[in-house]
């Protein structure tokens, strides 16, 4: 009876260790793919970021010198822009606003570029790792 019973149940025995096995290499490959993705979308967060913050204090350092109404106005708006940028989790990958806080950074830096009067798409090129305005 014995012998039989190894044979019925093998494939239900076998099943259940080809599920074992096949779940912890799936979760291995998941967190390592999880990894790669976090990286990267980190980083083009970082870059975009940067840039902003970048943007804000040359054009910031170039309108010092006028003291005119309109400069005023533009210097605040770039001054806005530098402290959100400034205040961003950047160490906080669990952030509950990070897209939130982003997007009002984007548009922040569009109301500058609107100011300036200057195009404001942004883009990253992945392969050549360069910006363009």
């Amino acid at each position: 009876a014995d012998l039989f019973d190894g044979i019925v149940m093998a494939e239900q025995r076998f099943h259940g260790e080809g599920y074992q096995e096949g779940f912890a290499e799936g979760s291995h490959a998941g967190m390592a793919e999880g990894r790669r993705y976090g990286a990267l979308h980190g980083a083009r967060i970082g870059s975009e970021i940067g840039s902003y913050l970048g943007f804000a204090l040359t054009w910031r350092c170039l309108l010092q010198k006028c003291t005119d109404e309109k400069n005023s106005k533009r210097i605040r708006a770039l001054d806005s822009l530098i402290g959100m940028v400034q205040k961003f989790p950047y160490n906080d990958p669990t952030y509950d606003k990070l897209q939130e806080d982003l997007e009002k950074i984007r548009g922040k830096f569009k109301q500058v570029c609107s100011m300036l009067n200057i195009q404001s798409d942004f883009r990253i090129e992945t392969e050549r790792s360069s910006l363009t305005f």
